[in-house]
């Protein structure tokens, strides 16, 4: 066994350093002999994998506990560092404690969705007593690293950065205020403390890693850090590797050049010195391109991705090669225990009476929340993701009459559930929200439900017997929710984007939607597809769920058997150190 990335520096160091022409020094008074030694954190890495890791995200969904992410990028940073941790892989994480986290996704007394933002604590985390400062803005803002420790939920080591420290003005302190700030200038400020402070945090512990992942491209500024000490884009790229997530634009962060040199972005760097170093023209500056230029190697999250990710950013000059790892989720986190013992026991009436009393769980949160009883015996729908115009959670409402229909059915019954979260500035995805809770809200079989985090989450995947996923196609890049909803018995019935043409057996694992074929208008494109997706509840999964138990429990445990251990988070990261991080795979 060998020791975790770091090595232990003495109790008391006095620091000097020059950043961008402005002196500070400072003093921490910290014991890193205890924050680094391995055998007080609990945590040592395997011999298998050796090489060490940091890896950077601006999110990461752990716990309900520790809301500091917003979806799914959160969701597959999670997944990681739980299975690093019981892989013991030589990682750390790198991240911003967010102080009122994403945002509280609350309800008015007329259903329709209001953001609130309430202050949290985190009691559960190390005051490490690390304080240092990063230049944002050519002004030095006071940084604090806490700890999150292995043993507290099961993670690798995970750092996290705050700005809410007195000495630090309104603006520094808003930094790491809100996840994804609307205000331009913090978020590009969220992104310099995430990299540049991340890089320093690093510095100060000591810890050399032999691979920077950046997870997204948020992270960015770390590459501008590095450069200041290796003077040598080569270099860079032999440690930097990179994973995208989504060719949507808003996944894909621009910002004009002057901005982010007043915002101290480039560290040292001048723009015309930014634009030859990576042969970068105009007046904007997309993350996404820049990381793809300073990495070794990245990867697409699914393989339909990975075609896309190469035919968005592969012409453009001194990109890295882009591959797929498609992304996982943890099975251990997520998969309810007694599902799973009775899944590896065949025992199948069990298994039938554990997925019933899942479904009430869940069914005694939504008459919490809206008043009305859903009967388990009932198939039930959910749709349940980030609110985003090309999810399209309102697919299912495209022809009304025929949405009355199935709703309406007492021979076939069914139940529909909508969760998600709008970004708080998507005014077109929060007015979305509304309109299906306004226009559904009289049905006792119907429910839009807020709050959708961690424990909600796992709620409705435990309890759905459908998990409906109709994005437009091309457009979601992997999609990972369907895979942890099918390791609690809910059967995907979805557009073939993402993750699910690699697990997806049509009538065998899940339904698949039929696409539109075809060069159609948007418009005609949802007709299609709202047709086909009807016509699939209607002609197959209706009459398989209430005529066919047997045949419906066997497509169950066929969905259990082909996601797991494929779309397990440990197969996804034991690729990473295969394709990214092992040395012997650099050139």
């Amino acid at each position: 066994m060998t020791d975790i990335i770091g090595f232990p520096l003495p109790n008391h160091i006095f620091l000097t350093t020059t950043i961008l022409n402005l002196s500070f020094e400072f003093t921490l008074f910290t014991d890193f002999q205890f924050y680094m030694n391995t055998n007080i954190l609990g945590y040592t890495s395997s011999p298998a994998f050796d090489t060490s890791v940091a890896y950077f995200s601006m999110e990461f969904a752990i716990d309900q506990q520790l809301p500091i992410y917003s979806g799914g990028l959160g969701f597959l940073a999670g997944s990681h560092l739980r299975s690093a941790y019981e892989l013991k892989q030589n990682l750390i994480g790198i991240g911003i404690l967010w102080k009122y986290g994403y945002y509280d996704q609350c309800s008015n007394e007329d259903g329709s969705m209001r953001v609130e933002f309430t202050a949290k604590s985190y009691p559960f985390l190390e005051d490490t007593g690390i304080v240092f400062q990063v230049p944002i803005r050519n002004h030095d803002v006071a940084v604090k690293a806490f700890l999150l420790k292995p043993s507290t939920f099961g993670t690798t080591p995970l750092y996290l950065l705050s700005t809410d420290l007195p000495e630090n003005d309104d603006f520094g302190r808003s930094i790491s205020g809100r996840l994804y700030d609307n205000d331009e200038q913090i978020r590009v400020a969220q992104s310099i403390l995430l990299g540049i402070g991340g890089g320093m945090l690093l510095d100060l512990l000591k810890i050399v890693p032999d691979r920077y992942h950046m997870n997204e491209g948020h992270a960015i500024p770390l590459n501008f850090f590095l450069y200041s000490k290796f003077k040598d884009l080569a270099e860079i790229k032999m440690k930097m590797v990179f994973t995208t997530h989504t060719p949507e634009a808003a996944g894909n962060e621009v910002h004009h050049f002057e901005l982010l040199k007043e915002m101290s972005f480039f560290y040292h760097l001048q723009v015309h010195e930014v634009k030859y170093l990576l042969d970068m023209e105009g007046d904007q500056f997309n993350y996404t391109l820049a990381a793809l230029k300073f990495s070794g190697i990245a990867n697409a999250v699914s393989k339909i991705h990975a075609e896309v990710a190469k035919r968005m950013w592969s012409a453009n000059s001194g990109v890295c090669e882009i591959i797929s790892i498609t992304n996982a989720q943890n099975q251990k986190y997520w998969q309810d225990e007694a599902f799973r013992k009775y899944i590896l026991k065949v025992d199948d009436d069990n298994l039938a009476g554990r997925k019933k009393e899942m479904k009430v769980d869940l069914f005694r949160e939504v008459e919490k929340r809206t008043g009305k009883k859903f009967n388990p015996d009932v198939l039930t729908i959910v749709w349940a993701r980030r609110f985003a115009e090309y999810k399209r959670a309102d697919l299912l409402l495209q022809d009304w009459g025929r949405f009355i229909q199935l709703i309406t059915d007492n021979v076939k019954p069914v139940q529909v559930i909508w969760a998600g979260k709008p970004y708080p500035e998507d005014h077109s995805a929060t007015q979305l929200f509304n309109e299906i809770t306004e226009r559904t809200k009289s049905f006792g079989n119907c429910a839009v439900l807020t709050g959708h985090e961690l424990d909600l989450s796992a709620l409705l995947k435990k309890g759905a017997d459908i998990w409906l996923n109709n994005p437009m196609m091309y457009r979601e890049a992997s999609g990972t929710s369907g895979m942890t909803a099918a390791m609690n018995g809910a059967i995907n019935l979805s557009i073939p984007d993402g993750w699910v043409p690699e697990f997806a057996k049509d009538r065998l694992n899940c339904f698949l939607i039929t696409p539109a074929m075809g060069d159609y208008s948007q418009e005609e494109i949802n007709r299609q597809e709202n047709l086909n997706l009807m016509d699939s509840l209607q002609h197959l999964v209706l009459p398989l769920y209430y005529e066919d138990v047997r045949g419906w429990g066997k497509m169950v445990k066929n969905a259990v058997e082909y996601v797991v251990p494929e779309f397990e988070s440990a197969r996804m990261v034991t690729e990473y150190y295969q394709k990214l991080y092992n040395p012997t795979n650099r050139t």
